[in-house]
């Protein structure tokens, strides 16, 4: 089968992968391939251990679930309005009991910037980091990405211990790792292993195509911990184990520092990452021709590797210079091309508005061309969240990717919420406010302005219609007060 990789999706990833030095049997007197004896030489890790683990925090965190009566919008409410008394209706909410959890985060800056993962604090109601030295403080969110699995926490501290980065992108296949975390609640607990694979996929479990691939063991703990090289500066962010119990078995998989600098650059300054589109869909050339094999067909592209486009989105900006279907993209900027994974490192470096150039093959001839990258709105700007804190709760715009899986040709979604009057009201992380009184909601400004002119009637209340993204109708009736909408600034 083949396999379809939709670009406007996803983020970035990783430029030319590490390849394994080949040291089975002896090798020829006249290479410079390295002895046996320099490869199994010890290598001393206990340096490494000891910086490393000194930025490495220990992350709980509990959430409260509402679980909440609602009422499914009436179908003759257009002709009723107000008839029935809408602002009269409240859910009923009950509240549940507190759920914990714990993980791991990695200390980036003295001043209390932490990277973690996103599923360890997504749904925190409460965040506690504790330090490698036992203080603890209280955790809040800067931004979240659930694409590529990462977080951005903020403690007020001074004079912590910050992590030196380092790059993922010169690891090598066979390179010494340390993975560092807390697993089941170990703290600070070190396990040895070697790079296993760079650029690794992992279909069907993540929008991201790249992991940093160990044999060092991460167990359920160690999510948002580190991955450090020998010189114990920071690689890797672990994310993940492939496992057919829930415990180590061999494998693990960390998120690269080539896409951490980017996401933790954007959530500090924007607090939403600015994904860069070139407007393309498509595969591997490899997997395109096993496709074309599988159905008895020849595909002789004049290439062997690169990325192979099979669909062009409309005004986009691979469109506007002339890419087309079947062009095959084999450089960017002078970088190689080989397959996606390089493909998604590239980007990973890029905003929206960035010039790009862009190498690519058409029936077995090279070509150029110059392209000014999109965001997901298709649009050059930066895109802001927007942080309602008075009302408790952040939004952000449905992707035009979510429109089409949700079947919604407008919305916004609630991508956090705390206790404020929207969560009072019964609304819920995920929900999709379509309307806003007689506002249809296309984006955060247009609820905002909703707020706005609410604020300015009489009875200065909100009458919410959304959608969960199962397909559900919800209304929802949202008493302003004095509240005001804000737009939280990030430093």
């Amino acid at each position: 089968m083949e396999k379809k990789i939709v670009l406007a999706l996803f983020l970035s990833a990783f430029l030319a992968q590490g390849k394994a030095s080949n040291v089975a049997g002896t090798a020829h007197p006249m290479t410079s391939a390295p002895s046996l004896a320099s490869v199994t030489q010890p290598v001393d890790l206990t340096t490494a251990a000891e910086v490393a683990t000194q930025s490495v925090v220990y992350i709980k965190v509990s959430s409260t679930s509402r679980q909440t009566q609602m009422q499914d919008i009436d179908p003759f409410s257009d002709f009723f309005g107000d008839f029935f008394g809408r602002g009269q209706r409240s859910p009923q909410q009950r509240q549940a009991p507190k759920r914990s959890g714990a993980g791991s985060g990695v200390i980036l800056s003295a001043d209390g910037y932490i990277v973690t993962n996103n599923h360890v604090v997504e749904d925190a109601d409460e965040i506690l980091v504790k330090l490698n030295d036992n203080r603890e403080y209280k955790g809040r969110i800067i931004g979240l990405d659930k694409s590529t699995d990462l977080a951005l926490l903020k403690i007020e501290a001074k004079d912590l211990k910050p992590v030196t980065v380092g790059s993922s992108e010169s690891l090598k296949v066979g390179e010494w790792v340390l993975a560092i975390g807390n697993p089941y609640g170990f703290t600070s607990t070190v396990t040895a292993g070697i790079v296993s694979a760079k650029a690794r996929s992992l279909q069907g479990n993540t929008t991201m195509e790249s992991f940093i691939q160990t044999d060092a063991a991460i167990n359920p703990g160690n999510s948002g911990g580190a991955l450090v090289n020998v010189k114990g500066e920071l690689v890797g962010i672990n994310a993940m184990l492939y496992s057919q119990t829930g415990s180590y078995s061999g494998y693990g998989f960390a998120i690269p520092t080539t896409i951490m600098n980017k996401v933790v650059k954007d959530l500090r300054e924007f607090g939403a990452v600015q994904r860069a589109l070139i407007g393309v869909a498509g595969t591997d050339v490899s997997s395109y021709i096993d496709a074309q094999k599988e159905k008895g067909k020849e595909a002789d592209l004049g290439v062997l590797n690169g990325f192979y486009i099979e669909e062009v989105s409309a005004d986009g900006a691979a469109e506007e210079a002339g890419l087309k279907r079947g062009d095959v993209i084999t450089e960017i900027d002078g970088a190689k091309v080989e397959k996606f994974g390089n493909l998604q490192e590239i980007m990973a470096a890029h905003r929206p508005g960035d010039k790009i150039r862009i190498t690519y093959v058409r029936k077995k001839k090279t070509y150029t061309a110059t392209l000014t990258l999109r965001n997901v709105q298709g649009t050059t700007s930066k895109i802001e969240s927007v942080d309602t804190e008075s009302m408790g709760a952040a939004l952000r715009p449905l992707t035009d990717a979510e429109k089409s899986e949700l079947g919604l040709k407008n919305g916004i979604i609630v991508s956090s919420i705390k206790a404020g009057k929207l969560q009072d009201a019964g609304l819920s992380k995920g929900i999709i406010i379509t309307q806003v009184n007689d506002k249809v909601i296309n984006s955060v400004s247009d609820f905002e302005e909703a707020v706005k002119v609410a604020n300015m009637s009489t009875d200065r209340v909100l009458w919410i219609r959304a959608k969960t993204q199962s397909g559900l109708n919800r209304s929802y009736t949202v008493e302003l007060g004095e509240s005001q909408i804000t737009t939280k600034k990030r430093k």
